[in-house]
Parts: structure tokens; C-alpha cells; sequence
């Protein structure tokens, strides 16, 4: 464990029972959220990667404008 996991636990464990359950359910949605979004990632790497062959094939036959922002 990290030392600023250990410090964040020891302020979490100051809190009212309500405040730290709280506090739980956010940091659990957010470990969830995290595995979901890397799992679809992870799956998405053949489509990404013929995304990426498609845009390559637009610019060598010249379809493709600058972005200028």
C-alpha cells in the first residue's frame, strides 16, 4: 500500500461510520467504472486499430483537410 492510500484511510477512518460508508460507495462505483472502461478498451483494439489503417489510407490519397483550431 502506498503512503498516500495509508494517508487518505487513516482521514477516511476520522469520519462519522456515514461519512466513511459514503465515501466507499464512491471509491467502489469508481474502481467499477475504471475495470468497465478498460475492459471495452481492451476490446476495442482491433476496431481502433482499422480506425486508425482507415485515417492513414484518407491522407495518402489526399482526402483529408488540416484541423486548424
Amino acid at each position: 500500500m502506498t503512503k498516500l492510500l495509508e494517508e487518505a484511510l487513516s482521514a477516511l477512518a476520522r469520519l462519522s461510520e456515514q461519512d466513511q460508508d459514503a465515501m466507499a460507495a464512491l471509491i467502489m462505483e469508481e474502481l467499477v467504472s475504471e475495470e468497465r472502461w478498460s475492459e471495452a478498451f481492451a476490446k476495442s483494439q482491433d476496431q481502433l486499430s482499422q480506425l486508425a489503417d482507415d485515417a492513414i489510407e484518407e491522407f495518402r490519397k489526399g482526402r483529408t483537410k488540416p484541423w486548424n483550431l
